[in-house]
Formats: structure tokens, C-alpha cells, sequence
């Protein structure tokens, strides 16, 4: 996917009791990564991955768990740590704080929201006239849309050019991936064989769901800067994203041939343990799916009744969702060590959605109804990907996952209320980031958690809100600013009615 880890699935989420996990997670905080808002960025050739901003003066945040948060500043009352980052307001339990330090440095580090792609090196801009221009067009942080209009009707073409490039990265940088994308092609009618808008432009659609589309532009960078190590780079990502693994190694490997990149010898790295796991592998098609198997493990029967099964999920999806992927999606059946062979994913791991629905199926030779749920879970995660630009965090994906697959908070639901009303609830900013790194436990909890919170939006506003939440998402909207103009609601605040609805609905 390109798309991160966010669509992981516990592969003992249903048989381990949340009753049996729940006390060690009172005592031990779950391991974390804090969610930092990046100020400013730059636009980047990969779609899923923000550049850090420059190191600044912050404070840290030291858990006792050995986790630190870097915040911009820090406020401590007699529960809660509150922090700041950026706009948003997040809070923990003090008793979760070993000790507070301030005035550090910022470490460096990708910002990308529920992404763990590592970062990569954006495309230098090839406009001679970028510093003159950026003072007319970006003013305070934003488009001048005067200032636009008017250098676009300049008869300066490069002039024109430069302006909506400049409109479009400043687009990006905020995550409003829609706009900046009519900027771009805007800029292109001006300089078609322009290698920097080329790549910029195939970006963005492949950001937004727009892979297939994205090909001509990633191929044309190629074709008018044959010696540009990034063009290379961008067309992989893209023959990756549209399953053409063999030509995106071809791709990767001319890009690291023009200059050696860490990120590209990473998915490189990435894309050969997957041609390798599936060299004897055959390929089906329906009308939504491209069904990687190896035939010898799959019947021509079980292999039929899972396409069935998929495209009327699709339909379910859509109806629920009230959208549909623009592109056909991969799916990958494994047995269980190649499974983990290609994802690196932890035991836990159930499924994967990183862009292709990845499917262990050792000793399953039907559609059972547990791998019916399995994979209407790692589906719901292509779907709420392309609806956020690939912004949307896990707690709230991996809830309406969950909640898609059919699960229900019930089985839980003492222990949460438990955790909530005792302030040991894993708070929802920490679960913005991919869930990786937990441990079983911890995954079984965060889950639960974010099966809770997307009944609750559901239950209390609507699934109108989900979409509209997920809207917000794709235009740059942080997740604690989607959800107050939804539902009213900072993450503090939310947390508290969570606590209140789980008590009324859980307590006896």
C-alpha cells in the first residue's frame, strides 16, 4: 500500500479474553509512539510519507513504560499530563509520567499520519523563478488565490507553471491532497514534460486513490528525465501500488543504480521477498480483485467462493460506505510462514492490509465464516484508506473494521469500563500510529478500544459521521480537528464520553 500497517489484524483477538489480558495492562502502559503534528513540510515523491520538521526547542514527556513524547508544551494537574502539539491538546495519565524535561531537541522523524513508511528524499523543484513567485502566491501560511489567478493568466507559461506547483506543494504540506492535486494539473497544462510536476502530480493521484491514473504521468517523468533517480522511484511506487511488483523492482533498481536511497532499497528489499514468496503463484480476476494463489494449495472451488465472497463484501462496503475503491485490489493468499516471510509482521498478526489484502490461509480450504470476517476486515481498510488520503487513524480504521467484520464491544465491555473509569484507557492520541509494536496484549486492548470508540460515534452520531470524518481527513484536517467538527469533541473530551457511555451501557 504504500499504505502503511494500519490494517493488521490480531490473529488471536477471538480466542484470547480481553478479561485475561486487562490486568497486565493496568499495570504496564502499552508501548507507544507518539503522534507529533508536523508544523511544516515539505511535499514528498512517495504518497504516504511526510518529511520532520526542522528539530525545535520542545518539552519530553518520559513514561514510565521507557516510551517519551515530544510535545510544545506541557501542563500537569492532578490526574492528567496535558500536552500540546500544534493546534491539538492531548492528556495522560500522571500516573503513566516518570518525569518531564524541558527544552530539548526535537529528534527528527516522519509525521505521516497512522503511516510507518520511513521517509525518502523530496524531488528538487526545477523552477527558476520558485523563491520570486512563493512570495506572491503563499501568504501566511496559505494559497493567495488572487495572486493565483492572476500569474496564471500572466504569458509567462513557466511563470503560470511555477505558481500552481507552488499552490499544489502548499497544498500537500497540509495534507489537502483533492486540491493540491487540481493545482498540479493546472501547472501541467502549462509544462507537460515538466519531470518535477510529473512526479509531484502522480504523487498526489496515487495518494488519492488514483493508481492506475497515475501510471502515464510516472512513466512520462521517465521518459523526459531518463537520468532522474527520483522519476525511477515514483514509478515504482506506482507499478507496486497498481501490482506490477517485477516491473517496480526493475524501476527501484534503476533508481538506486542513479543514486543509492535507503527508502527505495527498503521497499525494494520489500517487493523481492514478494516475487520470491510468489514465483510459482497464479493469478484470477473478478470484478474487483486480483487474486494472487499458489494452486496447489487452493482448490479451483475455494478459490471461486472467496472471489464470491469478496465482491459481495465490495458491495456491502459500498452501500455502507457509500464509496467505491477506483481500482482493482490485490489479494495474496500465503501459507503461514511465507505470510511472515513478506510482512515482517508480529505472531499476533492475523491479516494485513498494506495496500494489498496479504492472507494466511494455512489449512483452510473454505470460506469459513472466521475467514469471511477476516477479510471483510482487511477490506473496510481499502476502503477507509482511499476515502482519508491514507490519513485516517488506526483507532478509528481498525474500529470500523472491526465493526464491518460484524464484532461488538459487549465481550469487553466491563473490562473497558473498568479501564476508562479508573483513567487506564490507552488514550486515543496514542493510538493515531500504527498498533506493530504492541505487544499481544496490548494489540488485544487497543482493539478493543477502537472497536468501542467507533460504536459510540456510530451509536451517538451516526455512520453519516464516519464519512464525514474520513472527508475532513482527506482534506488535512488533524484526526482531534476532524473530530471536534463532527462531533464537538477534543480527544480529552471524547475519552470522558466514552467513559460515561461505557458506564451506561456496561455497568451492572
Amino acid at each position: 500500500m504504500l499504505r502503511g500497517k494500519a490494517g493488521i489484524g490480531p490473529r488471536n483477538l477471538l480466542e484470547v479474553s480481553l478479561s485475561r489480558r486487562c490486568s497486565s495492562t493496568l499495570v504496564t502502559l502499552p508501548s507507544i509512539r507518539a503522534i507529533a503534528k508536523i508544523s511544516r513540510v515539505r511535499a514528498l515523491v512517495l504518497i504516504l510519507v511526510l518529511l520532520p520538521a526542522l528539530p525545535a526547542a520542545a518539552d519530553v514527556i518520559h513514561l514510565k513504560n521507557g516510551r517519551s513524547i515530544w510535545a510544545d508544551e506541557v501542563r500537569v494537574s492532578k490526574d492528567r499530563v496535558e500536552y500540546d502539539l500544534g493546534e491539538d491538546s492531548y492528556a495522560i495519565p500522571r500516573s503513566s509520567v516518570d518525569h518531564i524535561d524541558s527544552g530539548g531537541v526535537r529528534p527528527a522523524r516522519a509525521g505521516s499520519s497512522g503511516s510507518d513508511a520511513p521517509d525518502i528524499i523530496p524531488v528538487a523543484p526545477s523552477f527558476d523563478h520558485e523563491a520570486d513567485v512563493a512570495l506572491k502566491v503563499i501568504r501566511n501560511g496559505a494559497v493567495d488565490a488572487d495572486a493565483l489567478a492572476s500569474l496564471s493568466q500572466a504569458s509567462n507559461p513557466e511563470i503560470a507553471a511555477t505558481a500552481y506547483f507552488l499552490a499544489g506543494r502548499q497544498e500537500s504540506d497540509q495534507g489537502n491532497f483533492p486540491v493540491a492535486k487540481h493545482y498540479y494539473e493546472s501547472a501541467l497544462r502549462y509544462q507537460p514534460d515538466n519531470s518535477t510536476l510529473l512526479i509531484y502530480y502522480a504523487a498526489t493521484l496515487l495518494r488519492t486513490g488514483h493508481a492506475a491514473e497515475a501510471l502515464p504521468f510516472a512513466l512520462h517523468a521517465v521518459s523526459v528525465a531518463p537520468d532522474s533517480p527520483d522519476a525511477y522511484a515514483m514509478l515504482g511506487y506506482v507499478q507496486f501500488a497498481t501490482d506490477h511488483t517485477p516491473e517496480a523492482i526493475r524501476s527501484w533498481k534503476k533508481s538506486l543504480s542513479l543514486r543509492p536511497d535507503a527508502t527505495v532499497k527498503e521497499y525494494l528489499a520489500k517487493a523481492e521477498r514478494e516475487l520470491n514468496a510468489e514465483s510459482d503463484f497464479s493469478q484470477r480476476e473478478s470484478r474487483h480483485f486480483n487474486l494472487h494463489f499458489e494452486g496447489k494449495d487452493t482448490s479451483e472451488t475455494f478459490r471461486r467462493d472467496l472471489l464470491a465472497t469478496l465482491d459481495s463484501q465490495y458491495d456491502d462496503l459500498v452501500r455502507d460506505l457509500g464509496y467505491a475503491p477506483r481500482n482493482n485490489i490485490a489479494v495474496i493468499l500465503y501459507t503461514q510462514q511465507a505470510f511472515f516471510d513478506v510482512t515482517r509482521a508480529p505472531s499476533w498478526t492475523g491479516a494485513l492490509n498494506d495496500g494489498k489484502l496479504r492472507i494466511p490461509i494455512s489449512g483452510v480450504t473454505s470460506v469459513t465464516p472466521q475467514l469471511a470476517r477476516v477479510l471483510k476486515h482487511e477490506l473496510t481498510h481499502s476502503f477507509v484508506a482511499e476515502m482519508s488520503a491514507n490519513r485516517c487513524p488506526t483507532w478509528l480504521n481498525e474500529g470500523v473494521a472491526e465493526m464491518e467484520e460484524g464484532k461488538s464491544s459487549a465481550s469487553s465491555g466491563h473490562q473497558l469500563t473498568q479501564l476508562f473509569a479508573t483513567g487506564n484507557e490507552i488514550p486515543f492520541n496514542m493510538l493515531e500510529g500504527s498498533f506493530m509494536s504492541f505487544s499481544a496484549p496490548e494489540a488485544i486492548v487497543a482493539y478493543a478500544e477502537s472497536l468501542a470508540a467507533a460504536e459510540y460515534i456510530r451509536d451517538a452520531y451516526g455512520m453519516t459521521e464516519f464519512m464525514r470524518i474520513l472527508e475532513l481527513l482527506s482534506q488535512g484536517s488533524s484526526s482531534e480537528a476532524a473530530l471536534r467538527t463532527t462531533t464537538h469533541s477534543s480527544y480529552n473530551q471524547f475519552q470522558d464520553e466514552m467513559t460515561h457511555w461505557l458506564k451506561e451501557k456496561y455497568s451492572e
